[in-house]
C-alpha cells in the first residue's frame, strides 16, 4: 500500500522539483539582484508548502477512502459470512479516481431507501443516510481547489493585484471620470450664467492664457499699447464685469481688430482668462495707457457722478481693442 501511495504522490513533487531548480537557475545566471532572489525564494517556498498540505490532503482522503472500503467489507462479513466477504476482497480494486468517482455517485437507488433509513424519526419524518449529490461534492471541491489558486495568485506570488491596489485603481478611474465631468460642465458656461472665478488654480491657467494670446494688443500687465486698451482701471468700452468681458472675449470686436476667440478656446478657458483679467483691476502697472471708455460700475451702484464720465463718443470710435 506504501507504495503505491508514493507511485501516485511521487508525480505532485515534480512541480517543486522544476521551481527549486529554476531559483536554483536565476541566481548562478545573476538575472536578479539579492534582494530579489530572496523575495523570489520566500514565494517559492511558500508555494511549495502549500503543495505539500495539498498533497498531504490528497494522501489523508486516500487514506480515509481506504478505511471506508475496509469497513464496508467488515459489514459485509458480519452481516453476509465470510464467503461473502471472501468473494468482495478478490474484486478487483478500481484506481483512486475511479473509486472516488463511484463513492460520489454511490446514490442508493429509490427501491432500497428502507435499507438505509435511520432509526431516529422527528414528526413523521425520517433521515436517509445517503450520499450527497455529485454536482454538490463536485462543486465543493471546486470551490476549494479555486481557493487555493486564488490564494496562490493574489497573495503568495502577487501576480494579480490585491485588494488595496484594486481600490486604489478604481478610485483613480473614478477621480479621473469626474474630472472630465466637470471639464465637460465647465463648457457649458456662457456670457448668461457666467460668474466670477477667484481660485489661484484658475486664475493661474488665466494668466497663462492671457500672456499667451492677449500681450501683443494689451502688454504683458494689461497696461495696453498703441492698438488695445488699459485693462487694469476700471474704464470700459464694451462694458466692465464678468458677463461683458467674457462676451467681448467669445465674439471678439471685429471692426476694432479684436478676433473672436470662441473657435480657439474652449468656453472654460474664456471663463478663466476673463476672471484673470478683472483680478488686474487697480494693479496700476507702469506705463498704463490712459483711461478709455465709461467708467463700470455694478449694478448694484449705478449712481455715477456725471464728471466722472469717460471719454466721448468721438475718442471711442477711434480706439481699438477689446477694453
Amino acid at each position: 500500500m506504501k507504495n503505491k501511495r508514493s507511485k501516485y504522490l511521487f508525480p505532485l513533487l515534480l512541480p517543486l522539483l522544476a521551481l527549486a531548480a529554476d531559483v536554483h537557475a536565476q541566481n548562478a545566471a545573476g538575472q536578479a539582484g539579492e534582494a530579489g532572489f530572496y523575495q523570489g525564494l520566500a514565494s517559492y517556498l511558500l508555494l511549495g508548502f502549500t503543495a505539500i498540505v495539498l498533497i498531504a490532503t490528497i494522501a489523508t482522503l486516500y487514506r480515509l477512502l481506504s478505511m471506508m472500503i475496509k469497513v464496508q467489507q467488515i459489514r459485509i462479513y458480519q452481516e453476509r459470512g465470510l464467503t461473502e466477504y471472501l468473494e468482495e476482497i478478490k474484486k478487483p480494486k478500481p484506481s483512486p479516481l475511479k473509486a472516488l468517482y463511484q463513492r460520489w455517485t454511490a446514490s442508493v437507488p429509490l427501491e432500497k431507501e428502507e435499507d438505509i433509513l435511520f432509526d431516529h424519526e422527528y414528526d413523521g419524518i425520517r433521515e436517509l443516510d445517503n450520499v450527497l449529490p455529485p454536482w454538490w461534492v463536485a462543486l465543493f471541491y471546486i470551490t476549494i481547489a479555486w481557493g487555493v489558486i486564488y490564494m496562490a495568485y493574489y497573495h503568495f506570488l502577487d501576480m494579480g493585484p490585491s485588494s488595496k491596489e484594486k481600490y486604489e485603481q478604481e478610485m483613480e478611474a473614478a477621480e479621473a471620470a469626474i474630472a472630465e465631468h466637470l471639464s465637460r460642465q465647465a463648457d457649458q458656461v456662457d456670457e448668461t450664467n457666467v460668474t466670477l472665478l477667484t481660485g489661484e488654480a484658475d486664475l493661474g491657467i488665466g494668466e497663462t492664457i492671457f500672456k499667451t494670446n492677449c500681450t501683443p494688443c494689451h502688454g504683458q500687465l494689461g497696461e495696453g499699447n498703441d492698438v488695445g486698451p488699459n485693462l487694469t482701471d476700471q474704464y470700459w468700452i464694451h462694458g466692465g464685469g464678468i458677463q461683458n468681458v467674457f462676451k467681448t472675449i467669445k465674439y471678439g470686436v471685429p471692426e476694432k481688430g479684436m478676433i473672436s476667440w470662441k473657435t480657439q478656446l474652449r468656453a472654460a478657458d474664456m471663463h478663466k482668462v476673463a476672471s484673470y483679467i478683472l483680478s488686474l483691476q487697480g494693479s496700476n502697472p507702469p506705463n498704463g495707457k490712459a483711461p478709455q471708455g465709461d467708467l463700470y460700475v455694478p449694478e448694484q451702484d449705478n449712481t455715477v457722478p456725471e464728471a466722472e464720465m469717460g471719454a466721448d463718443s468721438t475718442s471711442q470710435a477711434e480706439t481699438i481693442g477689446m477694453n
